[in-house]
């Protein structure tokens, strides 16, 4: 048990120090997703 707790400790200190990068990733994604449905939106209509 001791072992899990710390390999979820460990895991949670990971996420935290590149939550900055997570973020932008995900920013990113989000934007291109949107780009491309508005590309294929203004395309198709």
């Amino acid at each position: 048990m001791q072992l899990v707790m710390q390999g979820y400790r460990g895991l949670s200190f990971l996420v935290w120090l590149n939550a900055d990068r997570i973020f932008t990733l995900g920013t990113v994604i989000v934007g291109l997703l949107a780009g491309a449905f508005l590309g294929t939106t203004l395309i198709n209509h």
